[in-house]
């Protein structure tokens, strides 16, 4: 009689991984073969195009230029340049004739012309230092006009162009200045020794009025009479002015004292 003795086979469980490495391997190398050389030329590749030239062009026609040509226009700062028209390109990047993929950035930097100033303070001043502030700044005195007012001779009273306004250097700028005081044409009226009451009618009737009233004693002379006036009689006021008047009040025990 004969006895069948099974053995099992020793299986290697290790195996079924290392196909699974290798696959998975071989599908990161594919992986990153299409990537390279199918995916990402397809995803990176546009057109190229070179640049033209925009400089020396005004700035809105040189964005358009740009823009026709499948670029993107940045327009960057102001360059102040008296060599160049204001609203000229004087500057681009990258330059003119390099090629360079559509929707580029190109930047842009135009010249705004002439520098600009902020126009000083010229009221109060003296026409002389009004004129040296604004040949310190590139501006210029242009008309000057006198009109009679009570400020100092020759002191600027107006000024064409606001303090803090912008203005390109070398911009002319008209002033006015105060000729002085004028001479008016109303004569004072002589008040001395009439009474205040009837010195308001005389003013009044002349188109004047009272200004300060100064009381003063006086023993020998009946209250509220005018004593001394300012201006004097003769001089010429204009219609409203007023004149100062010194007038005589009755006389206190403690005024008889002092005296």
């Amino acid at each position: 009689m004969t006895i069948d003795i099974f053995v099992p086979m020793k299986t290697n469980k290790k195996h079924p991984y290392i196909k699974r490495f290798i696959y998975f391997s071989i599908g990161l190398i594919v992986l990153a073969l299409l990537l390279n050389f199918v995916i990402m030329p397809l995803y990176v590749y546009s057109p190229e195009v070179m640049v033209p030239k925009v400089t020396g062009m005004l700035l809105n026609d040189g964005i358009q230029l740009l823009e026709d040509s499948n670029l993107t226009p940045i327009v960057g700062d102001t360059s102040y340049d008296s060599r160049y028209p204001e609203g000229t390109i004087i500057i681009q990047k990258p330059p003119a004739g390099e090629t360079v993929k559509e929707g580029r950035r190109i930047y842009l930097i135009y010249s705004g012309g002439s520098a600009s100033v902020l126009v000083p303070k010229l009221r109060g001043k003296s026409l002389v230092d009004a004129r040296f502030t604004m040949d310190r700044l590139g501006l210029k005195i242009g008309a000057v006009s006198e009109v009679p007012s009570s400020n100092p001779k020759n002191t600027i009273i107006e000024q064409q162009y606001e303090e803090g306004t912008r203005l390109k250097k070398g911009h002319i700028v008209a002033i006015t200045v105060s000729a002085g005081p004028s001479e008016g044409t109303i004569p004072v009226p002589d008040l001395i020794g009439r009474a205040l009451s009837e010195a308001e009618k005389v003013l009044k009737d002349a188109g004047l009025k009272v200004g300060k009233i100064n009381y003063q004693p006086s023993f020998s002379v009946l209250p509220n009479t005018i004593i001394d006036q300012y201006p004097s009689q003769g001089l010429k006021l204009n219609n409203g002015d007023a004149v100062d008047l010194f007038v005589t009040r009755n006389v206190e025990i403690n005024d008889e004292i002092v005296e």
